[in-house]
């Protein structure tokens, strides 16, 4: 009897160690729920699809001025209608745009998923709050949804507000997205809800970081490490190959790959080359990158850069997120990372 107690007993401790590591591993995410940010979504998306088409001018005149610095750039610059100052020719371009039978399909169809968006509300308020606890400069932008008639507008910036086409994140099998001319896999299956919060982060990253004109591939690596490690602290809850665009193989590829993608860079002697063609096929969008085996993931840069950051966040504790980001000098953050797979 007395040898099965200790032995129960030191089940019993060595099950409390594994528990006990297993949440040492997990993510510790900072309580944020004092900071007073509260993210309310304005559905722009049906006010302007709501515009009485027997009474255009008056809709599009009242949309002008509740979102005086939207609304135009929206018509222009997303649904690309003639806005050159002629409001008798924008007035029909509207009408016809709104009477158009698959814009009211497409209308219905969003109207339907995005029934309730109150989820969303709730992931961006996290998120800004975050993005707030990290870089107090931080500001929240006004929220609001809209319809860019499949023109792949998934989020976007305009002066301080920020945008979020409803229509590119309606799943990857929604049948519209198959009608669309030269719209590849590789993106398709990002249109989904899961993606808004990666894409609302990227581009309000976007405003506060940018690479130089003519950086080396190296300085582009860092951008998008920065770019990586940002979103990871503020959506520390999103799978890592939802934050970097991949497949779940994709990400597997890139980490059981890491030393062979790292020499690949060594040895191509790419990490100095500032040609923007070549730079290119490392850190734009696509299906799989050149030069390398079928399963490694376009933008494949994301994954090299986000480690490099990484590594020099792990040698330099004293760096917060806030003085990471407000480092311009990528080429020291390459070199004081010391990275080497």
């Amino acid at each position: 009897m007395q040898s099965y107690l200790k032995i129960h007993s030191l089940s019993i401790l060595i099950l409390t160690v594994a528990i006990m590591a297993g949440c040492g591993r997990k993510k510790q995410i900072p309580d944020v729920s004092h900071i007073p940010i509260t993210v309310k979504i304005e559905r722009f998306d049906r006010a302007f699809s709501g515009i009485d088409t027997t009474n255009v001018a008056t809709g599009v005149k009242l949309l002008q001025e509740m979102y005086p610095g939207f609304m135009n750039d929206y018509l222009s610059h997303i649904l690309y209608l003639p806005n050159t100052g002629d409001s008798a020719a924008l007035t029909r371009s509207v009408h016809d745009f709104l009477a158009n039978k698959d814009i009211r399909a497409l209308n219905d169809s969003v109207g339907a998923h995005f029934a309730d968006i109150r989820p969303l509300e709730q992931e961006l308020t996290q998120a800004f709050r975050l993005a707030k606890y990290y870089q107090p400069k931080f500001r929240a932008p006004q929220v609001l949804t809209f319809i860019s008639a499949v023109n792949n507008f998934g989020a976007v910036t305009i002066d301080s507000v920020l945008g979020i086409g409803l229509d590119m994140y309606m799943g990857a099998d929604f049948n519209v997205y198959k009608l669309v001319p030269d719209m590849p896999e590789y993106m398709v299956r990002r249109f989904t809800p899961e993606n808004i919060p990666v894409n609302v982060m990227t581009v309000l990253y976007q405003q506060l970081d940018a690479p130089r004109e003519g950086a080396s591939l190296a300085e582009q690596l860092v951008y998008l490490g920065k770019q990586q490690y940002f979103l990871e602290q503020v959506l520390p809850e999103t799978d890592a190959h939802i934050r970097m665009g991949y497949t779940s193989g994709q990400m597997k590829f890139c980490e059981e790959n890491e030393q062979m993608i790292w020499q690949y860079f060594v040895e191509n002697k790419l990490l100095y080359n500032r040609e923007g063609q070549t730079i290119s096929r490392y850190i734009g969008d696509g299906p799989s990158t050149q030069g390398m085996p079928a399963e490694a993931p376009g933008k494949i840069g994301a994954f090299t850069g986000y480690r490099i950051v990484r590594a020099f966040m792990e040698r330099h504790p004293e760096y917060t997120l806030e003085k990471l980001m407000g480092t311009q000098d990528a080429m020291l953050i390459f070199n004081g990372a010391k990275y080497r797979p």
